[in-house]
């Protein structure tokens, strides 16, 4: 199997303020990796850091050619310009319904 991916005494920061540290593991072709912990413990940061959105402040993290920026998608959970929209998930949801009856929602 092929290493797909290298932490080395990895670790975050926000405003130098370290949230992450110290992380190392490694991860080959075939594993699986479960990231839990409870809110604020800093597991949407490891993912920014290990798609290479966010980068280090301190240790490295190495990727192998397998694992090219495009293969991989992240999807937030909201973004800030999202906050205010004016609708519910229901309301979303009830929208895609309209359609069936001649309505149109938009």
């Amino acid at each position: 199997m092929s290493r797909l991916l290298t932490l080395e005494r990895v670790g975050f920061a926000y405003d130098r303020r370290l949230v992450v540290s110290d992380l190392s593991f490694t991860l080959d072709e075939g594993d699986y990796l479960a990231v839990i912990g409870e809110n604020g413990s800093g597991k949407t940061t490891l993912l920014l850091g290990l798609l290479g959105l966010k980068e280090p402040s301190e240790g490295t993290i190495g990727r192998s050619d397998a694992l090219r920026s495009h293969r991989i998608g992240y999807l937030p959970q909201q973004l800030p310009e999202q906050r205010d929209f004016p609708a519910t998930v229901r309301e979303i949801v009830l929208s895609g319904r309209l359609n069936r009856h001649g309505i149109i929602s938009f």
